[in-house]
């Protein structure tokens, strides 16, 4: 039991109640029932520094102890009793203790006592002092199975409605998401303690969270504990097993579901709900404790609470202004939302609360606006959530798959119509293809969705790494299956553009320069990668730099030691960038060749661009989801907070339909026309520049001229000399 004194100096002490003996009393004295005892027991002060395991097995009587017998009355749930102090034999102490059976918000005790004087004022030998054993929501269904506490009273109900008439989202989007979206709600099924008690269990929280908005410092985070104390009527826990034996020690059988509202249909609109809200970190330590009521809309997810705190230690500073109920500030709004039950694969699953204080500014118990987001929590039914989120994926994986496998087969069907385009196909490109499909093969990742699988299971803590069944065994194979056929269909393309250079090759040996080399595209793109890795590699040691944390590795969710700085990481993530920019090589050969076709059909590079893009798509519209399983000076490890991150996944897709459209216009328009379009793009700037300046004509046209005139003097001439002869045959 800890103590409440008037002035606060006994505050950190505690009291134990020792050897507490009853008796009833006889019958015969109480009138013929026994609803009163005699009790005795010894009262022991522990002071804060103390060990209250060591004071618990002490049996001595001493200055800092009562010996006290009374009278418990079961009528009034009171304890009475006299005491004395140590052996002085002065047994001028009363003790009376009360043992509540309903909460209230600024009453959550399982024992309330109070230790005063029987002397005169006067003669008082202390003052009144009041002490309590505040009681956990969890404790009542774990250490008080017997408390007589069996239910609570709503008194904030009123300002809590009037908290939600004044917050309540009516906007247009709100009503389409509450249309769409499933929330934490009572089940269907028949036993509706059941359903509540689950519900209550969906509603508590026990996760870390963040300010929202992020700050750009970084600061520890805090801890969030908010635990159900009651929902409608029923308090505590329910469980099935404690109704078939007829015992209810922790829940209790309501007269109704506890609605505060019903719609006409009898669809539930709000429920009444009290909890306790714990938040740790120095910057909460003036809300660190919450008491917390009001009403939850299953509709949305969104509880509007009105919040008391304990100021007792305090009260005379702010007794004469600070309208205190029972020594607690109850001027506090506490708001939460709660993610959606559905589409948790696509929308963050992070709850939100917002604690703000009614008071003003000039208030000494006034306090700033406290928005925190929650790292991502875990309903009961999240086995189902976690299991359609993997099949929505290995859905996208195989449907993706599928797209890249018609891609490969429509250029090996274009090719077999038009063999002179062949050898003007990238190697180079086709072997960062191969590349791509094969380190899944070989590593056993996750194909094309690796990023996003990778940092979603990273999410999941190890209780929750369930089976995935046959049937998400089925699918893992299957994806696999389809990136060795995609990767044997690009060996297969691969191997005919060998081919047809060597046949190329055969036939003008004297000419090789005429036959399409891949050697310096190799060179090209490997100079332009290795600049660009050098600054992937710069920018991520920047970051590094200017975030805390001097640990060399770290251990996930699944026990695996990973280091923090290991190149080979950054090199993984770089080469899926190749990947992305996979046209690179075929746009640097084109350019290099002076190509006068259509190495590639439009359905193969539009296709691939956007397998290989879809991802960033997918991971660009999703929610981010914050990592709850790394350390505070582990988190600069996620991938997403660093060079990877929503700028990737939005400029790496330009980059890429850019690179789409330089192959289309390559294409469409051969080299020479290209460079006619350039020079007719460089005289018209000249034009514009300088009207005096009139440019030469070119030697190829002044030439051209000439032999265009000796054409027709030797015409002119051979027109003479067949005159000449015909004349003189005549003669």
């Amino acid at each position: 039991m800890t103590d409440s004194t008037a002035d606060g100096s006994f505050s950190g002490v505690s009291i134990m109640m020792q050897d507490v003996r009853c008796e009833p009393w006889d019958p015969a004295v109480t009138g013929g029932s026994y609803s009163s005892a005699r009790v005795s027991a010894i009262f022991r002060a522990v002071s804060p520094g103390a060990s209250q395991y060591t004071a618990a097995h002490r049996t001595g009587i001493s200055s800092d102890t009562l010996s006290a017998e009374g009278v418990w009355n079961t009528s009034t749930g009171q304890l009475c009793m006299v005491g004395c102090l140590g052996f002085s034999g002065s047994c001028k102490s009363r003790i009376c203790l009360y043992v509540p059976t309903s909460f209230f918000i600024n009453r959550r005790s399982v024992i309330l006592g109070q230790i005063t004087s029987l002397g005169k004022e006067r003669e008082s030998s202390h003052y009144p002092l009041s002490f309590e054993r505040p009681a956990h929501p969890s404790e009542l269904w774990t250490k008080f199975t017997a408390s007589p506490v069996t239910s609570y009273q709503y008194t904030k109900i009123k300002q809590a409605g009037a908290l939600l008439e004044r917050n309540e989202p009516f906007g247009f989007g709100d009503v389409i998401a509450k249309s769409l979206l499933s929330y934490p709600r009572i089940g269907d099924g028949r036993d509706k303690l059941a359903s509540l008690s689950n519900l209550a269990d969906d509603l508590s929280l026990h996760v870390p969270a963040v300010p929202d908005p992020r700050p750009s410092k970084r600061i520890k985070r805090p801890f969030v504990n908010l635990e159900i104390l009651s929902l409608g009527s029923l308090l505590g826990r329910y469980w099935v097993a404690t109704v078939q034996n007829d015992s209810l020690p922790i829940s209790y059988k309501p007269n109704d579901m506890g609605l505060a509202r019903e719609s006409a249909t009898g669809e539930q609109l709000y429920m009444n709900v009290s909890a306790e809200l714990a938040l740790t970190g120095e910057p909460y330590h003036n809300i660190s404790t919450l008491y917390v009521e009001g009403l939850y809309n299953p509709v949305d997810g969104r509880m509007y609470l009105v919040g008391c705190r304990d100021v007792r230690a305090t009260w005379k500073v702010f007794s004469e202004n600070a309208h205190l109920e029972a020594g607690m500030d109850c001027l506090i709004e506490v708001k939460i939302a709660y993610p959606p039950t559905t589409a948790r694969w696509l929308i963050n699953p992070t709850a939100k609360i917002s604690i703000s204080s009614r008071r003003n500014e000039d208030d000494p118990l006034y306090f700033n606006t406290t928005d925190l987001q929650t790292l991502p929590i875990l309903y009961r039914e999240q086995r189902e959530d976690i299991l359609s989120r993997r099949s929505v994926e290995g859905i996208l994986r195989i449907l993706t798959l599928s797209l890249a496998i018609a891609s490969i087969g429509s250029q090996l069907y274009y090719i077999k119509s038009k063999s002179t385009v062949i050898p003007y196909i990238s190697v180079a490109m086709l072997a960062v293809q191969a590349i791509g499909y094969s380190i899944p093969l070989i590593t056993g990742a996750e194909a094309l969705f690796e990023k996003i699988t990778s940092e979603r299971d990273s999410d999941e803590p190890p209780s929750f790494n369930i089976d995935k069944g046959h049937w998400y065994w089925a699918m893992d194979y299957l994806v696999k299956l389809l990136v060795m056929f995609a990767f044997l269909l690009t060996l297969r393309l691969g191997q005919k553009v060998w081919k047809s250079r060597i046949r190329m090759l055969s036939r003008s040996p004297l000419e090789q320069w005429r036959v399409p080399n891949d050697r310096k595209v190799f060179l090209m793109c490997l100079g332009v990668h290795s600049i660009g890795f050098l600054l992937a590699l710069l920018v991520h040691l920047i970051n590094v730099s200017r975030r805390p944390g001097h640990q060399d590795a770290y251990v996930d969710s699944q026990g695996k030691s990973h280091k923090l700085h290991d190149l080979g990481i950054q090199l993984e993530e770089y080469i899926g960038l190749v990947q992305d920019f996979f046209l690179l090589p075929q746009i640097i050969g084109n350019y290099l060749w002076k190509i006068q076709c259509k190495p590639l059909r439009k359905a193969y590079y539009i296709g691939i661009t956007f397998v290989r893009l879809f991802p960033h798509l997918y991971d660009c519209f999703r929610a981010p989801v914050i990592n709850p399983y790394f350390g505070e000076e582990y988190e600069f490890v996620n991938t997403s907070s660093d060079f990877f991150s929503k700028f990737g996944d939005v400029m790496i897709p330009l980059v890429s339909v850019l690179f789409m459209v330089a192959v289309y216009v390559q294409q469409r328009w051969n080299y020479e026309k290209i460079s006619s379009t350039v020079k007719s793009g460089q005289k018209k700037l000249l034009s514009m520049g300088s009207r005096v300046y009139e440019r030469l004509p070119s030697m190829s046209s002044f030439e051209a001229e000439l032999v265009a005139s000796a054409v027709k003097d030797a015409e002119s001439s051979g027109d003479l000399r067949k005159d000449a002869t015909s004349q003189k045959e005549e003669i």
